[in-house]
Parts: C-alpha cells; structure tokens; sequence
C-alpha cells in the first residue's frame, strides 16, 4: 500500500495542473481545494423535503396543521409563565443538559450552525433548536447536526401533546406556536440525551420562550433595528431585551455592537457576575482572503491563533460569525478562563470547512448564477450586498425580492439599490407578505420606475429575473439574487434547488 501523498505536493500538483489559468487564480483555487479535500467530501443537502411515505406525510401535515391552530410567532405575550408551566410538567428535560443561548439581530442562525459543527467535530452529542425554518418545520430541531427525522418530530409531538393540553386547561391563553415547537425540542434534547444545547432565541431575550434555560454561555450576535414595535425603537432598548438571556456567572460572547448596545449588554453582565469577551478585544479576525467557494480565515480565539480556516460561506460577516462561534465554544470548554491554550488546531479547521447555512448566500443554479439569501431587514442586506460583490463580481444582478409586512421594506431595497441593475417585486407563499402594490410603489421611489418589473407570482418573478439576466451577450457574468424573507428563499429554494 502507497504512503499518503504529502499535503505540499497535493497542493503543487493542482497548480501544476492549471496550467492554462492565471497563476495567481490557480493558486488560490487549490489552497481552497486542498482544504476542502481535508474537510472530506461535501455534505448533502441539509434542508430535508416532504418525507416520502404518504402516511408519514400525512402524519406530519396533521401535526403541522394542528400546530397552526395556535398564536403564530408574530402574536406575543411578553411572558415565560406558559413554558416555564410546561417545563415542569414535564419535568424540567432543559435542565438535563448544558446550554449555549443565542440572540442578537442577525447571524444567530449561522452561528448556531458553526457552534454545532465545532462541538459535534469535540465528538459531543448536540442538539441545536433554530428559526423559523427554510422549507420544513423538522429543520428547527437537529440532532448531532441533522434535522430529525418526520417520524420522530411526530413521535415528540404526540409524547408532549397530553402535558400542552394541560398547560393549556390551567393557563389564561394556550401555548403559542413557537412555545409547544420550543417544549418539542427541550423534550427532544433530553430524550436522546444530548451534551449540549445550541439554542436560537425566537425574538428577543428576556421574554423569549427558549429563555427557561440556564445557558452557561451567552453569545449576543450583532444587534439592529427590528421588531422594533416589540423590543423598542433604539439598538440600546432592543439590547435591554437581548440582555435577558445572561445568566448569573456565565460566559458572555459579544460580536461587535453599536455603543449604546454594548453599554447594556455591559452593564447586565455586571450585574449577572458574568465574564465577557468581546470582539475586537478578546477575540476576533486576523486576516481574511476571499478563496473559490469560500473564504480563508486566521481567527484568534480566546486561547491563542487558529490559521489556515477554510469557511465555505460568502460574505464578511460570515467571517465575524466564524469568530464568535470560536469564542462560544472555547468558553463552553473553559478556554480563556480554566485553560490558556486552543483547541486542537486541526479539528477546527475540519469543523469549518464542513459548515453549511442553507438560504445564507447560497448558489441554487448556475448559467446564470442564482442566489438565495434570507436578509430581512436594511443591516442585513447591507451585509449581504457586501458579501455578493466581494464574492461573485457579477457584471449585472437582477434582484428578486418579496418582503414581510412588518419589516423596513424601503430600507432592505435601498441597502440592495447600488448592486442591483434591475428589481422585480414579487410576493411569496406566506400570509404576511408585503402587499405586491405596496411593495412596488416603495421600489419605484428606491430604484425609478424604469429599474422595476413587478410579477406577482414568485416563480414568474424568478422566469422574469433569470431572462433579464440573460438578455444581452455582453452580461456573460449576470446573476439573480432572490432576498427579502426566509419565506421568499423558503418557497424559491423548492422551485430552484428541488425542481
């Protein structure tokens, strides 16, 4: 049996093989092909479809049905007293196991998933509970990085459902939707028994229902403006809320804020006993080089320097995502307080380079490239437009856009203005789409009217997008990037990526 060919040669043989390309661009291309080879083959699609038996499927439709019954996750009761009332009855399965919690404005999705990655790659039996989902409601609950199963999400359903009912009987209002989907997965943790939770807030903090959980680590992802007619009309306000999920003596994890933000989040940890690490300060990015598929990240954690970090995700703020993540989990393992070291360099690097974050940046259909990206609100399309021009370069980009009625729609659009050619508006399957009417009218004051094509079926809209893209020889790099909602990926993702 041949010795393993050495990771040097590896890496001299592929740029020996390009030899028809830019020397500079072959090199680039196999460092990001070399870590991609140690990360092992790409995983598959990690958004599960409709299960394949019909009467599993219809089992999870009724569960679906019966869940929709409920206060949907935009009506709120600013109180914990319906779940705590559920957490005992059941007999408290969120205290069975350790916690991260995470809020914050935008990111806390993508950074669950990378804190996921690292401690399945530490060999520990996670559990992460996300929202609100890309295509299928199982997506939210995942054990040991995979959504579970249909048969089980059902199974955890009807095992919960007697003690919601009794909730139910004893409360002034039923549990709301989020409330039984947040029970389901505490239930779930326990039962598998997990080693960890990664737990994603629903909104806010304080009065969050995942917010029945003593989190060891806290980890705050960069706060804006939204949901403002909830958490209040300035990023200090809105942190005030975040704030509640810092427990007394735990480990808070702070992406970099706006100041009047950090003083609250400051001054809660304070009071909470609790030891900060802030980005920027305790830990943070190095270096950051834009790689094919991704990018290659030197990232210094609370224990020390970690180089060579491939992140197969677009956009700078990924990379901050990456760094938080890191703290978080050397936190969890006492890193930076216990231990002065870093974790084993190479299992990082392997946990990374596997990372995938459905519906952030993602390429669903090339020729021309399509682009999916969930950004809902004018920060997080700011990151996004950043992150497409740093990463594709596209000659043209026709944007597809569909928001919800709630959100700062004319600030996504003016965030998306300076890199989009031309805009169609569009709605998506959800009922608290923005009006199509209502939208447009916003995107004609935004873009002109001469930049903006109204469909308002979404796969005539996405048809509209790719022949714009299309139409003249000269735009050979044009591309389609749908935004707005997790909806409007949601729904685009099944047309695209499925069909």
């Amino acid at each position: 049996m041949s010795e393993p060919s050495d990771p040097s040669d590896q890496f001299d043989d592929i740029v020996d093989a390009e030899t028809d390309r830019d020397p500079d661009l072959a090199v680039i291309e196999a460092g990001s092909r070399t870590l991609r080879t140690q990360a092992g083959p790409p995983p598959g699609d990690p958004v599960p479809g409709r299960p394949e038996d019909p009467e599993l499927d219809k089992a999870l439709r009724e569960v679906e049905t019966e869940l929709s019954t409920r206060w949907g996750e935009t009506k709120l009761d600013p109180s914990v007293t319906r779940i705590a009332a559920l957490m005992d009855v059941l007999g408290d399965p969120q205290r069975a196991y350790p916690s991260i919690h995470i809020t914050g404005t935008n990111g806390k999705t993508s950074t669950a998933r990378m804190i996921e990655a690292l401690l399945g790659a530490f060999e520990l039996r996670t559990g992460r509970y996300t929202s609100p989902h890309v295509q299928t409601i199982t997506e939210r609950i995942s054990l040991d990085g995979a959504p579970i199963s249909a048969e089980r999400f059902v199974e955890t359903y009807q095992d919960v459902k007697p003690y919601v009912e009794l909730v139910d009987a004893r409360e002034e209002y039923r549990l709301s939707f989020f409330e039984v989907l947040t029970g389901m997965a505490y239930a779930a943790f326990a039962d598998a028994p997990v080693d960890v939770a990664v737990v994603e807030v629903g909104m806010g903090g304080t009065w969050d229902a995942t917010n029945v959980i003593d989190a060891s680590v806290a980890v705050v992802t960069p706060i804006d403006l939204d949901h403002t007619d909830r958490l209040g009309g300035t990023t200090g306000e809105i942190a005030g809320e975040k704030s509640g999920i810092i427990k007394q003596g735990a480990t808070v994890i702070l992406a970099q804020q706006p100041v009047d933000a950090a003083q609250v989040l400051l001054k809660k940890a304070v009071e909470a006993d609790a030891t900060v690490a802030r980005e920027g300060m305790e830990f943070g990015i190095v270096s950051r080089e834009v790689a094919v598929g991704g990018q290659l990240l030197t990232l210094r954690g609370l224990g020390g320097e970690y180089d060579n970090v491939f992140l197969p995700l677009h956009g700078a703020y990924q990379a901050h995502n990456a760094a938080v993540a890191l703290a978080a989990v050397e936190a969890f393992f006492g890193i930076g307080a216990d231990h002065a070291r870093t974790l084993d360099q190479d299992t990082v690097r392997r946990a990374f380079a596997q990372v995938a974050s459905p519906g952030r940046l993602e390429i669903v259909r090339t020729s021309p490239t399509v682009l999916l990206d969930a950004a809902h609100n004018p920060h997080g399309a700011r990151a996004t437009a950043e992150g497409v021009s740093e990463a594709f370069g596209f000659s043209r980009l026709i944007g597809v856009v569909s928001t919800s009625g709630d959100k700062d729609a004319k600030g996504l659009l003016e965030a998306f203005e300076p890199i989009f050619a031309e805009v169609v508006i569009t709605a998506n399957s959800n009922p608290r789409a923005t009006d199509v009417d209502v939208l447009a009218a916003a995107a004609v004051e935004v873009f002109g009217e001469d930049r903006v094509v109204v469909e308002p079926r979404l796969p005539d809209a996405i048809e509209a997008a790719i022949t714009l893209a299309e139409e003249e020889a000269e735009y050979g790099g044009a591309g389609v990037l749908v935004t707005g909602s997790i909806f409007t990926v949601g729904d685009a993702r099944l047309l695209l990526r499925r069909g």
